[in-house]
């Protein structure tokens, strides 16, 4: 995804890759982020650094809480996936309805969301919605429950949101999947806006 988003908003910006699946892992099995995966996540920062990224970006919003610590560190610009979502959300609120199928995703979004709203003077009331048993659907290949759940859970913020955030960029394809049965309200989802933001900041708008 994030491959084709790069070829569309970063022309001739090479893009480089590094997973470690095991980040999210153990952020799923504590619970939260704990603070000897935010200096793993610090070192593959620095790597990818070392390795000749102008910019890197942070994809999981689930781990994104460790780019402030980061930010303290280097000086080259470090995105977190969800910051321009937040920003877009507040922007178009007051009433924010956020939508995770993780609590470890869940909570850090709202977060985020409470704290770009302080920071821009706007008011924010939050209601998050979290999908019980979606995650664990698609991880076992029951795409159809996952996309089932959030589609419900969509429907249900749509009753007292002005603006719907999928706090994880795997929930956007389900907008695409409801057709005419999509509340209409701004639904946003992260991985556009988190590209428009690198580009920006590579100066290549």
């Amino acid at each position: 995804m994030f491959t084709a988003l790069a070829a569309r908003t970063l022309p001739g910006v090479r893009v480089f890759h590094m997973v470690d699946e095991s980040l999210i892992g153990n952020t799923i099995r504590s619970g939260g982020l704990q603070k000897d995966t935010i200096r793993r996540i610090v070192a593959q920062i620095d790597s990818a650094r070392q390795a000749g990224a102008d910019a890197v970006m942070v994809t999981c919003s689930s781990i994104g809480a460790a780019v402030p610590v980061a930010r303290q560190l280097f000086d080259t610009p470090i995105l977190r996936i969800d910051e321009r979502l937040a920003e877009e959300a507040v922007n178009r609120g007051p009433r924010i309805g956020v939508l995770a199928t993780l609590k470890t995703t869940l909570e850090p979004t709202v977060a985020l969301v409470q704290g770009t709203a302080v920071a821009l003077g706007k008011p924010a009331e939050i209601t998050a919605h979290l999908c019980e048993g979606a995650f664990e659907a698609v991880i076992a290949g029951d795409v159809a429950t996952h996309d089932k759940a959030v589609a419900a859970g969509l429907k249900k913020l749509a009753e007292t949101s002005d603006v719907i955030v999928l706090a994880q960029a795997s929930m956007a394809r389900v907008i695409d999947a409801m057709g005419d049965e999509l509340p209409k309200l701004p639904i946003l989802s992260s991985p556009l806006l988190a590209m428009q933001q690198a580009a920006a900041v590579l100066g290549v708008l």
